[in-house]
């Protein structure tokens, strides 16, 4: 019933494939329309809202001493990560 098809991401312009599995899915959540974005784009605007939904706090990276924004009034008690160091100290564990 369901084939891969490839479509063209509204942001990027770039080609991907929204697969016969992830249509079965979509279709079952009661989604009727297909997807614009590829799933980069799709997470790069989650993370965009996200930190538009709440107030950031200026915080100087523990790791590399990036200037960086969080969305948590830091208390120096902990250290703090930007975002890059962050995801390289989760993916070590």
């Amino acid at each position: 019933m369901f084939e891969d098809r490839t479509l063209t991401c509204a942001d990027c312009g770039e080609e991907f494939v929204f697969s016969a599995s992830e249509q079965e899915f979509y279709r079952g959540k009661g989604y009727d329309n297909d997807p614009k974005r590829c799933g980069s784009c799709r997470q790069q605007r989650k993370q965009q809202k996200r930190m538009t939904d709440r107030p950031t706090f200026d915080a100087v990276c523990a790791e590399c001493g990036a200037d960086t924004k969080v969305p948590f009034q830091p208390t120096g008690e902990r250290p703090v990560y930007c975002s890059d160091c962050f995801r390289a100290k989760k993916d070590r564990y």
